[in-house]
């Protein structure tokens, strides 16, 4: 925290003086910049004041409390400010804190922390420092709520405003629905900004939604190529929101994460009709993805229908991929029977189809919470956003001369030839053994097709949703990828 003096004004108590500074961090909200003001006092009376104005003035340094600065010092024509105390209604920054220092004002004093760039005490406080030749006060808190529901505000409807920006660049088709933002306000441990795309091709105006977490992190490495990109695919009834366990984990080792949601499922806009589903589109879906973000060192992370599609991907661009993370999955061939675990999951869905999701997730994971289960169901309010959980149990390639989708038999036996023959990279293997659909027995099958996979992690207390205990799976990855 800062050092914070208890000394006041010898004429007006702080909380005027910072008054003064909150009018003009008003003035700079209703020109559009982030609300911070500054004034500068002498004497006991106002000399200058500033507000922010780095986006109407082209001029990064055009911050609150310089722009009070270079008027201060205008005003009595020096631009040392040895009588002079400072007020800001935001916790200066290293660059505003230097300038003050180097004016040897006589005291700062602002009002909201900034946990963020603070230079005053909370990143850090260059005015403790004893190394310089000059010691300004400090003074912090002041009308801090003031300040900071002031900012607040203001971000929250500048994320309004986003919004429905992004509802202009995307607009819907009249085919499709779009799940409310409102409907995933609050969902627990889902913390990450949406990311949007409806230019490619293959999407034909449709709103596809991603998750893009960690690239200007690795940007800052001093080689980036060591950053790994962990592409997370979801399965069937599930969205990104299923690798929420699993994201923090690779961010904070270092790595960027991009996890979409298929089209129909999550925030991504939801088709009416079941018949636009199918196999080769979802696939070309995440290729034109994939290229479009000009993925590299990919480790591919899969799971359920993440795996039936994801597995067909890398031997378009085998140069693009360096592991993969294989959860419970299967690549169907079409020349063999389908897990009878599966079939009676898809007969199921054929009987029930608007079975409730939320349900599903809590009867094979004790340890979640009824606002976890929920967040499941939150891209789905009705029966008719759900025409991707309906079509996709039947879309599973299971012969060859399939009428339903014969493309994807032969497009899994293309993969499955890659893994056998043409595989590189390293490959881990995670197993909820508890799995009745697609559990041990067809994954000891598939590891056999994979070269070079070695032992899988055996979860014994896990099902089919492997990533609701994903977070100890997440760093044995990390350790195993380590680059």
């Amino acid at each position: 925290m800062p050092l914070v003096v208890p000394q006041l004004m010898p004429h007006k108590d702080p909380a005027c003086w910072m008054e003064m500074a909150l009018a003009q961090a008003r003035l700079a909200a209703a020109s559009g910049e982030v609300p911070v003001g500054a004034v500068v006092v002498r004497h006991g009376e106002v000399i200058a004041t500033g507000r922010n104005a780095p986006v109407d003035s082209h001029d990064p340094t055009a911050h609150a409390e310089v722009v009070a600065l270079r008027a201060a010092a205008q005003a009595v024509g020096n631009y040392r400010l040895d009588d002079c105390e400072l007020y800001v209604t935001l916790e200066p920054c290293a660059m505003c804190s230097g300038a003050m220092l180097h004016a040897r004002l006589k005291r700062v004093v602002f009002g909201a922390f900034d946990a963020k760039t603070g230079a005053a005490g909370s990143v850090v406080n260059l005015f403790a420092l004893p190394q310089l030749n000059h010691q300004t006060e400090l003074q912090g808190g002041v009308l801090a709520a003031d300040s900071t529901a002031l900012l607040q505000e203001f971000f929250k409807q500048r994320r309004a405003e986003q919004r429905e920006a992004s509802k202009t660049r995307h607009p819907l088709r009249d085919d499709a629905l779009r799940t409310p933002d409102n409907a995933f306000n609050g969902l627990p441990d889902y913390p990450w900004q949406p990311n949007y795309l409806s230019d490619l091709p293959i999407l034909a105006g449709l709103r596809l939604h991603y998750l893009d977490e960690g690239k200007a992190a690795g940007a800052l490495t001093a080689d980036s190529t060591q950053q790994l990109t962990y592409l997370c695919l979801h399965g069937n009834p599930a969205w990104s929101y299923l690798y929420r366990k699993m994201i923090p984990v690779f961010l904070q080792a270092g790595h960027r994460v991009v996890a979409p949601d298929m089209v129909g499922f999550g925030k991504s806009d939801k088709p009416k009709k079941d018949s636009f589903h199918s196999f080769s589109r979802h696939r070309q879906i995440l290729l034109a993805l994939i290229d479009r973000l000009d993925l590299h060192n990919v480790v591919l992370v899969v799971q359920d229908w993440g795996g039936i599609l994801g597995l067909t991907l890398p031997m378009a661009a085998p140069q693009r991929y360096r592991g993969l993370l294989v959860m419970n999955t299967l690549l169907a061939c079409g020349d063999a029977p389908l897990p009878k675990g599966f079939v009676a999951w898809r007969e199921m869905c054929a009987k029930h189809p608007d079975f409730d999701i939320a349900r599903l997730l809590a009867r094979g994971n004790a340890q979640m919470t009824t606002a976890e289960c929920a967040a499941y169901n939150a891209p789905f309010p009705d029966r008719g956003y759900r025409a991707a959980t309906r079509a996709f149990p039947a879309m599973v390639p299971e012969f060859c001369d399939s009428f339903c989708d014969s493309s994807g038999t032969h497009t899994s036996r293309d993969a499955r030839s890659f893994w056998q023959n043409h595989w590189t990279g390293q490959t881990l293997m995670a197993i909820g053994t508890q799995d009745p659909v697609l559990g041990l027995p067809g994954m000891r099958e598939l590891q056999a097709h994979i070269k070079g996979c070695g032992e899988p992690l055996l979860l014994e207390n896990a099902g089919h949703f492997v990533q609701e205990q994903g977070q100890s799976i997440a760093q044995q990855a990390v350790r195993f990828f380590q680059p």
